[in-house]
């Protein structure tokens, strides 16, 4: 196509010269809320040392309610929404935007929330693979009425590379594990406090233990098209969530919202030390 027009991000390539705007990026981080994404920035900001006392970080994609999108040196910071369809329209743009900006050697990270299982809330969870409700590593799309299934394999040595980030920074615990990733917040991730509810304490029990042993470690709603359209690009990608709670033992966050806050920053520390600890290497910084 002549001109590419990227909707829900309201650039294009008529419109915005996309090489100088977004050319250096190598990092990309994405995240469900506008509001976090923003405070990422600022913290990687810090973090790098190239926060400006007078600058506001503007939302670039301005003019649009849909994402929102933040920008520090080589870093990029983009709100996905809630759930599959929402972060898969992000996903399609952003690889666009990654393309026309002829961008080079992306490393894309998903930060966020999560249900955990059999963990102490507040642990990190760095995905390995993300599998389906039934705990298979697949995603399944219905494109011109035909199914079609694509893999969830996240790049394994960025894995274990975040493992070591998170040994170095001796703040809170790390593992690698499965996440699954559901439809649906209530009746898909087997919660009982939902509107319905056809099921029993023992059987969510029975199903949450199968989970476990399978691998899984946390539940979230993004993780496998992130994979998949991560992996068909080329992309070198992983998933970093903090656990809120365990839901082996219960539904709902009991935790204050201090306890929450501090919960919630811990992926941003991790990848944070992360990009620092890479462009640091690479003489970038």
């Amino acid at each position: 196509m002549k001109d590419d027009i990227l909707y829900h991000f309201n650039l294009g390539t008529a419109t915005h010269n996309l090489p100088a705007m977004f050319g250096n990026v190598k990092f990309v981080c994405v995240g469900g809320s506008p509001w976090r994404m923003k405070a990422f920035i600022e913290y990687v900001a810090a973090e790098l040392g190239l926060e400006d006392p007078q600058a506001d970080y503007p939302n670039i994609c301005v003019g649009t309610d849909r994402y929102a999108m933040y920008k520090v040196g080589p870093v990029l910071s983009v709100s996905h929404g809630m759930g599959i369809p929402s972060i898969s329209i992000m996903l399609h743009e952003l690889i666009k935007l990654l393309h026309h900006a002829c961008c080079t050697d992306v490393t894309v990270i998903r930060i966020g929330t999560s249900g955990g299982i059999g963990l102490e809330p507040g642990t990190v969870v760095v995905t390995k693979q993300s599998v389906d409700a039934a705990f298979l590593p697949k995603f399944e799309q219905v494109i011109l009425g035909k199914t079609v299934v694509r893999s969830t394999d996240l790049d394994q040595g960025l894995a274990e590379e975040l493992l070591q980030c998170s040994e170095e920074l001796n703040q809170f615990e790390t593992v690698i594990g499965n996440t699954m990733c559901t439809l649906d917040f209530y009746e898909g991730q087997a919660r009982l406090d939902g509107a319905f509810c056809s099921y029993s304490e023992k059987d969510k029990q029975q199903y949450l233990v199968k989970a476990y042993e399978a691998g899984v470690r946390n539940i979230e709603m993004e993780s496998s098209v992130f994979a998949a359209m991560c992996k068909l690009s080329g992309l070198r990608a992983v998933v970093v969530c903090v656990t809120l709670l365990d839901r082996l033992k219960g539904d709902q966050l009991s935790s204050s919202p201090d306890i929450l806050h501090n919960y919630q920053q811990r992926p941003q520390i991790l990848v944070g030390h992360y990009i620092k600890k890479q462009l640091s290497a690479s003489g970038r910084t």
